[in-house]
C-alpha cells in the first residue's frame, strides 16, 4: 500500500517531466527547420559566390562540412569561402583535433579516379604551397558532356599560348590555372623532365587577372614560374583574346579539371600524373 501511495506522489512529477520533452513530431519539426535553414545558407552563399566569380561554375556549396566557412565544389575542384562569399580561401583543411587533412578526405570522394596513383606525389608536393587538387575550366556556358579523349589544336592563336622547356624535347600542351595546385606539381614534373611545354592558361577562382599578366610578360617563362611561386607578376597591357580562345576551347571539347595535357598527336590525358607514367605517356604509350 505504501509502495502504491508513492507511485501514486510520483505521476504528476512524471507527467510534468514527460511533458517537457519534445514529441517525436516536435523532433521531427526541428530538424526540418534546422535542415531548411542550412539549405538557405548555402542558397545564399551560392548566390554571393556567383556575383563575386560570375566566370566559375559552382556545383555545389556546402556550409555544413567546416563551422564558419563554406565549402565549395566546381567539378573536381575545391575551395572555401566564408558564408557572404567576401573571403576565398584556396589551400587545405586540416582538423588539429584528429589530424587529419580534411581537403584531401573530400577531395578524393569527389573523384577518387584522379587522385588515386598520384595523390601521395602530389600531396607532398602541393600542401606546403597551399594549392588544390585538379580544378576545371570555368564558365558561365555548361560543358559538353563528355570530354574528348583527341583533338587538335591547329585553330587555337599563338597569344594564349607561353613556350617553355628544352626546344628539341618531347612536347606537350598543357590547360592550366595558376591556383590549380596539382597545376603546380605538373609544372615541377615537366621541368623536372626537360620537357618542352606550351601552356595554356585557364582562369578559374578569379584567376585571369594573373592570366593576363603572364601573357603579357616580356618573358613569359619567368612569369609562369613567379605565378606558380605565388609571386606578383607586373601588369602590361596587350591583346589577350588568346585566353578566351583558350577557355571557350576547353568549353567546347568538355574537360572538367585541369590540368588537361595533349600530346602532340592530339591524345587528352585529364589529370596529374606521376613522371614515370607521363614520360611513357609522351611517348606514345599508356
Amino acid at each position: 500500500m505504501t509502495h502504491t501511495r508513492s507511485a501514486l506522489r510520483l505521476l504528476p512529477v512524471l507527467g510534468l517531466a514527460l511533458g517537457c520533452l519534445p514529441s517525436l513530431a516536435d523532433a521531427r519539426a526541428a530538424v526540418a527547420v534546422h535542415q531548411h535553414l542550412a539549405v538557405a545558407k548555402d542558397a545564399s552563399a551560392m548566390k554571393a559566390l556567383a556575383e563575386r566569380l560570375p566566370r566559375t561554375t559552382v556545383s555545389k556549396v556546402d556550409c555544413r562540412q567546416i563551422p564558419g566557412i563554406c565549402e565549395v565544389q566546381a567539378g573536381t575542384n575545391l575551395f572555401y569561402i566564408d558564408p557572404s562569399a567576401r573571403y576565398l580561401i584556396v589551400g587545405r583543411i586540416y582538423d588539429m583535433e584528429t589530424h587529419q587533412d580534411l581537403t584531401a578526405a573530400r577531395l578524393l570522394a569527389i573523384n577518387p579516379d584522379m587522385l588515386v596513383g598520384s595523390a601521395a606525389t602530389a600531396r607532398a608536393q602541393v600542401v606546403d604551397s597551399a594549392g588544390l587538387a585538379p580544378a576545371p575550366p570555368q564558365s558561365a556556358q555548361a560543358p559538353a558532356s563528355a570530354p574528348a579523349q583527341k583533338v587538335s589544336l591547329a585553330a587555337l592563336p599563338a597569344n594564349g599560348a607561353i613556350e617553355w622547356g628544352a626546344g628539341n624535347a618531347p612536347k606537350v600542351t598543357v590547360f592550366s590555372d595558376f591556383h590549380c595546385g596539382y597545376c603546380r606539381a605538373l609544372h615541377q614534373t615537366l621541368k623536372a623532365m626537360g620537357a618542352h611545354v606550351t601552356e595554356r592558361p585557364i582562369s578559374i577562382l578569379g584567376t585571369r587577372a594573373i592570366s593576363e599578366s603572364v601573357i603579357c610578360a616580356e618573358d613569359k617563362a619567368a612569369a609562369v614560374e613567379r605565378a606558380y611561386g605565388d609571386q606578383d607578376v607586373a601588369k602590361r597591357g596587350c591583346d589577350t583574346s588568346g585566353l578566351d580562345a583558350n577557355e571557350a576551347f576547353a568549353r567546347a571539347h568538355g574537360f572538367t579539371g585541369t590540368p588537361v595535357l595533349v600530346r602532340e598527336d592530339g591524345a587528352v590525358l585529364l589529370g596529374f600524373r606521376p613522371r614515370e607514367f607521363l614520360e611513357s605517356w609522351l611517348k606514345g604509350g599508356a
